[in-house]
């Protein structure tokens, strides 16, 4: 291995507790009657939610109760304990409860089919599952002869905790019924939680993160008690997050962003906002009124457009403030950072400085109200954020600090402070974490955040930690003489949605190009997009013969497959495609291409593979198109 750059960012933090565990311990201990969570209360009478709250005190009552039942159950530490729910308060307590038991936490998106959900569960060996409800119950029942080292399901909505005939005798009970029993093993052993906590060791197994994988089955991400206490003082240091901050929550605690925030929120002790449904988001930000809130870039993208186009439906008075209050707020914002990364300070000239004081009263002091009015700043993560909406944002008082990092480096290694933040880059490496670019341009990181490997893959290890400890990310990046890290590419093809999940299209096109016969080529598009889309090209031979058998007899290729009867036909193996993708993978649109891809136009190497970048530059309208209005 040959490195160009190499960088080891700030002291190590030293004198960290060995888990997670120890630091809610440490935190009850702190502040047991300060506020800790606030959770959606749904009204009797259809009407806005109310919102209620816990204390540290009262958190670690419920955690301790759910500990002892697991406990009860026989769970012993490092045994697995899977979490199949939306994002909701009782996610937490039982990922809390779970590491106090000193047993490790396996995330499973509750969007995940019953196969692979079957799968995660039999990969990580998990002995008991939190189920939300009875459709997260049904995919195990289903999959049930695959699951012999499934215990126990324990599920969070107390009325679908209903046995069913089959099942073996407790192998269903509710989360009350977990806590009852708890809370009576508490009684026989009162000290069982602490001498459990007092027990854990930094390098064991903490939690197991399934991640999408090139093989078409997701990978289990090891990381340990000591990864998450690391991040718990890292984002502490780059002060993200402060101890007097509110922060939303909404992300899906199934991905290693949303697991990261528990962990500072923890150390840090401020107040969490918990609802999942992302349909309330706008709702619910002018009642929580955090002064920090997460994100992905999609989220902030569906915010720009829905302003823009409120703004257009006002008519063209209103349209023509709005792109104007847009333009001086990015350019405000690019002077500011720029004068700021060139004297320290930032400052703008006295004309841009007006006008950005009339553009906030007629436009960003509402955008602002509808954030709660408080909000002192955004983090996006999992893929790049478009540099044009964050400028937006900045100009417009709402800072997006972008952040990078993977689910094997447990979500954050870089991440923009507020105080000194770049658009464009994804700021400064976390304190402890060491960095490499490769001679081609590859990041290396070593540090620890860094996961142990991938779960009962030790060659898919291999090709990504190196003997030194250093991981291999597959991203390109530049490193500035500063410290500021810009991703410029993705090494393979695999890509993310600006969602935040993982695609892998080789995998997609394969089984398409399998179902279809008269496929010739497909290519997945969906980077950094929100909904994946295709391009097709048709085998010749093939379409037309089914051309002549189908009342198209006599036309030519392209009008062929520019006939809507081929459409239709294409849309059908589409369908099929997509029933047996996860959400996320399926194909919203596509368009059929008026001639098959070749070597000869360069699209195509000699063995045939596809050239991912020139079949989107020649076909970018056709691409465009497909997400306008997206």
């Amino acid at each position: 291995m040959s490195e160009t750059q190499q960088t080891i960012v700030e002291q190590p933090l030293d004198g960290r507790p060995p888990s997670v565990a120890h630091l809610f311990l440490e935190r009850v201990a702190a502040t047991p009657d300060r506020e800790a969570f606030r959770y959606p209360v749904p009204s009797p009478g259809g009407g806005p939610d109310d919102w209620a709250s816990y204390s540290w005190g009262e958190v670690a009552r419920r955690v301790f109760a759910i500990a002892a039942g697991l406990m009860d159950l026989g769970v012993l530490p490092e045994e697995r304990v899977a979490i199949a729910s939306t994002t909701r308060v009782d996610w937490i307590l039982c990922d809390l409860g779970t590491m106090c038991a000193g047993a490790a936490v396996t995330t499973v998106y509750p969007t995940t089919n019953a196969d692979e959900t079957a799968y995660i569960l039999d990969d990580s060996d998990s002995k008991v599952l939190v189920a939300e409800n009875a459709a997260q119950l049904a995919k195990v029942r289903e999959q049930r002869d695959r699951l012999p080292g499934l215990r126990h399901v324990v599920v969070i909505e107390a009325a679908d905790a209903v046995p069913a005939e089959g099942d073996p005798e407790g192998w269903v009970l509710s989360l009350a019924e977990l806590a009852e029993r708890g809370t009576a093993y508490l009684e026989k052993n009162p000290q069982c939680v602490e001498e459990t906590v007092a027990g854990l060791r930094r390098e064991q197994l903490a939690t197991l993160i399934y991640t999408s994988g090139t093989t078409g089955r997701p990978k289990g991400v090891r990381l340990r008690q000591d990864t998450w206490s690391y991040m718990g003082y890292a984002i502490e240091e780059t002060r993200l997050v402060t101890s007097e901050d509110v922060q939303y929550l909404w992300l899906p605690l199934a991905h290693v962003f949303g697991k990261v925030l528990l962990t500072s929120h923890v150390k840090l002790g401020h107040v969490m906002a918990v609802d999942g449904r992302i349909d309330r988001i706008i709702e619910n930000l002018p009642v929580v009124r955090p002064t920090r809130m997460c994100g992905v870039p999609r989220i902030f993208e569906k915010v720009y457009n829905g302003v823009a186009m409120k703004a257009k439906a006002g008519g063209a008075l209103k349209y023509r403030i709005f792109t104007w209050a847009a333009r001086v707020a990015k350019e405000y914002a690019r002077v500011s950072q720029e004068s700021h990364r060139r004297t320290g300070t930032a400052s703008v000239p006295f004309g841009l400085r007006l006008q950005h004081t009339l553009a906030d009263r007629l436009v960003y002091s509402k955008l602002r109200a509808a954030f709660g009015g408080r909000i002192e700043g955004c983090v996006s993560g999992s893929v790049a954020l478009s540099p044009e909406i964050g400028y937006f944002f900045c100009g417009a008082g709402i800072p997006i600090l972008e952040g990078y990092g993977l689910t094997e480096s447990a979500a954050a290694s870089f991440a923009n402070r507020l105080d000194s933040f770049r658009t464009g880059t994804v700021g400064k490496a976390f304190p402890s974490l060491e960095v490499r670019i490769a001679e081609d341009g590859e990041i290396l990181l070593r540090g620890p955040g860094i996961m142990d490997g991938y779960h009962n893959l030790p060659e898919q290890t291999a090709e990504v930690l190196d003997p030194d400890g250093w991981f291999h990310t597959g991203d390109i990046g530049e490193l500035s003489d500063d410290g500021y890290l810009r991703i410029t590419d993705r090494k393979k093809d695999l890509f993310k949605t600006s969602g935040g999940k993982y695609v892998a299209p080789s995998e997609i096109e394969g089984r398409f190009k399998a179902l279809c016969p008269y496929a010739s080529t497909m290519a997945v598009i969906g980077a950094n997009r929100n909904y994946c889309t295709a391009l097709v090209a048709l085998d010749e031979p093939a379409i037309m013969g089914w051309a002549k058998e189908n009342g198209l007899e006599g036309r030519d290729y392209a009008q062929v497959v520019a006939d809507e009867r081929t459409r239709a036909l294409v849309e059908g193996y589409v369908a099929e495609l997509n029933a047996g993708l996860q959400r996320w993978q399926t194909i919203k649109k596509f368009r059929l291409l008026p001639r098959d891809l070749d070597v000869e136009h360069g699209e195509l190497t000699p063995s045939l593979k596809l050239k991912r970048p020139v079949v989107e530059a020649e076909y970018r309208e056709l691409i465009d198109g497909m997400y306008e209005g997206a």
